[in-house]
């Protein structure tokens, strides 16, 4: 297939797409970023790297950080946070407190922020400094150091996080958070504070498309991890439109409020689009078109 003909055949077909929805305007350092921008990036499983539009222009990672950071815990602590969070769908908005109440501290899955929550708490037990451990990861998986956080917009976050807190303590009341919730929530802030653009994010999740190899043939986690993760991907990545998501896509995807969505084809390779307008649930206008674009044109899905 030649790659760069289809991706700039999905820029086309999308072009009424970019700039549609609203910026993540609660977070005051990303309300400033201009909706129009676009970029998408694929890398095949051995590490050829394509992209059209802004593919090369960093953005916050958010949410789609949650993805790694439970690739990490399962790579050092195997499946035992699965006791401490759920692996089925919310319905519910990704910061919501509802169902905590009614589950007993344990979160739907770790994709919404009370799992989020969860698995940073034991990614910080296990290294004692959770952000900075991912942060190496990335740099290494992307091969791009410049990967960083970036302060203001972690600032911002950290003076808007008044309901990741609440999530924090309810957890914590219920004694499935280990560490001091400021701490946590420190971490967890400049996790999803990182900045990387299309081409790193799609190079640094290879493993999942690879099955749970790195790119230079060492394995992260297992395959049956790799499986799940993506299970996971599929049914809770997009917050609670994960199921359109998949009707329309038919791939595991993350997507993150800073507008950027990764989406894995297991066995072949890897995309990252990034477009910062999002529909009511938080999910990209023009990323979830251009995924959508993408499947039908290729006829790539995992259905």
């Amino acid at each position: 297939m030649d790659h760069a003909r289809v991706l700039a055949q999905v820029h086309d077909l999308v072009k009424d797409h970019i700039g549609r929805g609203r910026v993540a305007d609660y977070i005051p350092a990303l309300s400033r970023v201009d909706p129009g921008r676009f970029g998408l990036a694929l890398a095949t499983c051995d590490g050829e790297v394509h992209g059209v539009g802004d593919w090369r222009t960093p953005f916050s990672v958010q949410s789609v950080s949650k993805v790694f950071t439970l690739a990490l815990v399962l790579a050092r602590d195997g499946d035992t946070i699965w006791r401490r969070v759920g692996r089925e769908p919310s319905g519910n908005p990704f910061n919501s407190l509802v169902q905590l109440e009614y589950e007993n501290g344990i979160p739907r899955n770790p994709f919404v922020n009370a799992g989020a929550l969860v698995v940073t708490d034991r990614l910080l037990t296990l290294t004692g400094d959770s952000s900075g451990e991912l942060r190496s990861f990335l740099r290494e998986a992307s091969g791009n150091p410049a990967v960083d956080v970036d302060t203001e917009v972690a600032a911002s976050e950290e003076a808007h996080s008044h309901r990741n807190a609440a999530l924090a303590h309810f957890m914590a009341g219920y004694g499935n958070i280990d560490n001091p919730v400021q701490d946590l929530l420190h971490h967890y802030v400049r996790q999803c504070s990182l900045t990387m653009n299309c081409a790193d994010l799609a190079l640094a999740a290879g493993f999942l498309a690879r099955h749970g190899l790195l790119a230079d043939g060492s394995r992260l986690i297992s395959r049956s991890e790799a499986k799940r993760i993506n299970a996971v991907m599929l049914t809770c990545g997009t917050y609670d439109e994960a199921g359109e998501f998949a009707y329309r896509v038919g791939l595991p995807g993350k997507s993150g409020v800073g507008g950027g969505i990764l989406a894995v084809i297991p066995g072949r390779c890897t995309l990252c689009v990034w477009s910062p307008g999002l529909d009511a649930k938080g999910n990209s206008v023009a990323g979830v078109a251009a995924l959508d674009a993408f499947t039908s044109l290729t006829g790539w899905s995992v259905f």
